[in-house]
């Protein structure tokens, strides 16, 4: 592992500190085979309706930036033609991925994502996690980081936001039909499919996308638990020795109709679903030994069961274009109903003291329904001026119920009525947001926003009996500026105030059941955190080859923390709670050019410092560290047929309150061969080492613990891609929703 670490960060690093100098220096021109394009020009670039053209050519270096974004386009990423979303995320720089599904930026964990500049139902909540390891990355053409957007997007997600471009959806004036075919197998049982396709006449477009994953992994859980006495000595410990087959399959689906009214008004609607079962089948021993090394608690425990997510949503938008090139207002209104439904039986055999067996059953049911309505209106004025106005609404309501029965067999379960609970909540916030742009001088822009926030929160636990409401009035303001230092380097500059609001299930005051050991429940208590982010940049473009550095500072208050506490019988309670304050002080590094005639490269390196004030919470102390992150790629074309990509990377140590959540990294590979001009072969490798695991460690007065989650990511896959149809399908401006002008 420490190899692993030490390779991916020195070659990181020094990739990215060292190729600026050398790109000036160098002035060959690669030679272009037939299949090449050349280097696209700036506005080529930054017209969304030519994403998917560009960056086809190996000319390109897919990286396209604005005032406060940057996208990278995932058209050469192998890992996302066979993999899920989770696979693309990790090849991004600034965006980390866990073994488990989630996500954070620049090492912060709150982060909001978008699909198409819009709030999308599964990729929120509880089940987003399980739904980043499961939709397919190959129905988005890029993925959009913004570490400090604009008051036109919610400020939900302390970290920033994380916007998915979808993939054309449109074919070219002229051309009918298109479409594309992916079929691909992998080991152990794994294998998954799709299908995309559109047809165009007259005034009428239709598109849609059809997929499905299946997955089979194993996991081991091995865990250390030291109970302590006021000296600090060792009363008790506990080990256990856990292992987990698991196969989770899932159906995703898309249908689009966008008809046009008339030559500048159009009306698009989208219904879409998805579908996954996680089937789980855990063992696990249990073991308690006292402080003479005695065995005074032993039992096995056996655990089978079902996690279905399922999500339905539809999508209604009205667009109307002025007289002025991008002027337009827009309204949508969107409904999306998620269900969560886990059920599972627990089977206790004790050992030590002999005791007779004993059967468990959880079943909790999770329907969540979320309404939201957007209009936004932008003009354009005289000298690159651009004012955009919005209303937004999202109204988000969850209904939970939990029952626990336990009995001396499957037939003789009795409900528990303690660890059952009934729980209703509601989340409604009205926003309105403006902001206005313009250039101050012919090399200096600016961008002001300002967004204001009304929320209001109820939740009620219904067999507990206890209601609790917030209701609160905020104001975030945005501000970005951008000076063209010479035609090539660009500097950048900008602040926002985010907001990050717990989960509704957060808030839910339940002690519930999670194993022998461990209980979990919200906190009614707990209180929105705020942060206040300031960035630094200065960009630089040498004909190919793209170089970035970012110095940033985020100081956010009432930071959330999960606790973990003692409360006896060897039981651990997990809540959340709010930390005094979290500051980040860091700078990022990245660089994407050419090596080599035929061998490009990618690099980023994130080195920041991390301060904890944990005040208030239990068995928690000030903590500080500095924290190392970085991942490097290498595109190798030596023909214009055959493509090689090997990436990897590397995800720091990170601070926890009572502990800290220990470093990983993984090494891709895979392989593209270009059959014919409609026919590709796809090989990848992922986690080639089988590297990339979860390990955290908890250090309190009271208890510590160490956990490793060691889960077997690595996958091989084999597939086949079809194109078809004669022409890219392109994509309609409106369903570009990045934000700002494109700056380089």
């Amino acid at each position: 592992m420490n190899r692993l670490k030490t390779t991916l960060l020195t070659g990181a690093a020094l990739v990215a500190i060292s190729t600026p100098a050398w790109a000036q220096s160098s002035t060959q021109t690669p030679p272009q085979t037939p299949t090449q394009t050349p280097a696209p020009s700036k506005d080529t670039q930054e017209e969304p309706a030519k994403v998917e053209e560009v960056v086809v050519s190996a000319q390109t270096n897919g990286i396209r930036t604005s005032i406060d974004s940057i996208s990278y386009i995932l058209a050469n990423d192998l890992q996302a033609t066979t993999g899920s979303l989770a696979d693309a995320l990790r090849n991004v720089p600034s965006v980390d991925v866990d073994p488990q599904g989630n996500v954070s930026l620049r090492g912060n964990s709150s982060v909001t994502i978008l699909v198409d500049g819009r709030p999308s139902g599964i990729l929120s909540g509880e089940g987003r996690a399980q739904a980043i390891q499961q939709l397919p990355a190959d129905q988005y053409a890029r993925i959009e980081v913004m570490t400090n957007p604009s008051a036109a997007y919610s400020p939900e997600g302390g970290g920033g936001v994380i916007n998915l471009i979808t993939k054309p959806t449109a074919p070219r004036p002229g051309v009918q039909t298109t479409g594309s075919v992916r079929v691909n197998v992998g080991d152990n049982g794994r294998w998954n499919t799709g299908v995309s396709g559109s047809y165009q006449k007259d005034k009428l477009t239709l598109s849609g996308d059809l997929s499905y994953r299946s997955d089979a992994n194993e996991f081991t859980f091995p865990s250390r638990r030291e109970l302590l006495d006021a000296a600090g000595n060792v009363t008790s410990t506990t080990t256990v020795d856990q292992s987990s087959d698991t196969e989770q399959s899932g159906g995703f689906g898309r249908f689009s109709a966008e008809y046009k009214l008339t030559d500048r008004t159009q009306l698009t609607g989208e219904v879409r679903a998805m579908v996954f079962d996680i089937d789980p089948r855990n063992g696990g021993l249990y073991e308690t030994r006292d402080a003479n090394d005695n065995v005074t608690n032993a039992y096995t425990l056996s655990t089978g069961g079902n996690i279905t997510i399922d999500n339905i949503g539809a999508t209604a938008r009205l667009l109307h274009r002025f007289d002025t090139e991008g002027h337009e207002w827009s309204n949508e209104v969107r409904y999306d109903k998620q269900g969560n439904d886990n059920e599972f039986l627990l089977h206790t055999r004790f050992a030590q003291p002999v005791s007779p067996d004993t059967y468990e059953r959880m079943n909790t049911t999770v329907d969540t329904k979320t309404v939201g309505f957007t209009s936004a209106y932008v003009r354009p004025m005289a000298e690159g001026e651009k004012l955009r106005l919005g209303y937004e609404l999202t109204y988000t309501s969850p209904d939970q119920d939990t029952q626990f029965r336990r009995g001396p067999s499957e037939a003789g379960l009795v409900l528990v009525p303690s660890l059952s609970n009934r729980f209703e909540g509601s989340q409604t916030v009205h926003a309105l947001y403006s902001t206005y742009e313009r250039a101050l001088t012919p090399k200096l822009s600016a961008q002001a926003g300002l967004r204001l926030e009304q929320a209001e929160i109820e939740i009620d636990d219904l067999t507990g009996g206890l209601s609790a409401s917030q209701d609160y009035f905020r104001a975030y303001p945005t501000g970005h500026l951008q000076y063209q230092l010479t035609e090539a380097q660009t500097l950048r500059a900008s602040y926002s105030r985010r907001i990050q609001r717990p989960q509704l299930s957060q808030l839910n005051p339940f002690v519930s059941y999670q194993d022998p050991m461990r209980r979990n429940s919200g906190n009614p208590d707990l209180e929105p955190q705020e942060t206040d982010a300031f960035e630094a940049m200065w960009q630089m473009r040498h004909g190919q080859s793209f170089y970035q550095a970012t110095a940033y500072y985020r100081d956010t208050n009432k930071a959330f923390t999960d606790v973990a506490s003692d409360i006896g019988n060897g039981i651990i309670l997990t809540r959340p709670e709010n930390l005094g304050s979290r500051s980040d002080l860091g700078l990022e590094l990245s660089a994407n050019g050419r090596l080599l005639p035929t061998l490009r490269y990618g690099a980023s390196a994130n080195v920041f410092q991390q301060k904890i004030d944990a005040a208030g919470i239990a068995g928690g102390r000030d903590r500080e560290g500095t924290m190392v992150s970085g991942r490097l790629s290498l595109n190798w074309q030596p023909n214009d047929k055959d493509f090689i990509q090997l990436t990897g990377f590397w995800q720091g140590e990170s601070l926890l309150a009572q502990g800290t959540r220990e470093a990983g990294g993984m090494v891709n590979l895979g392989y593209r061969r270009k059959l014919t001009d409609k026919l590709s072969l796809n090989v990848t490798g992922r986690d080639l080492f089988n590297s990339f695991d979860n390990t955290v460690r908890y250090d309190t007065p009271a208890f510590r613990e160490l956990n490793e989650q060691k889960i077997n990511l690595r996958a091989f896959y084999i597939g086949l891609s079809w194109q078809l149809g004669s022409s890219p399908r392109r994509q309609p401006e409106q369903f570009d929703f990045s934000s700002g002008p494109t700056g380089s």
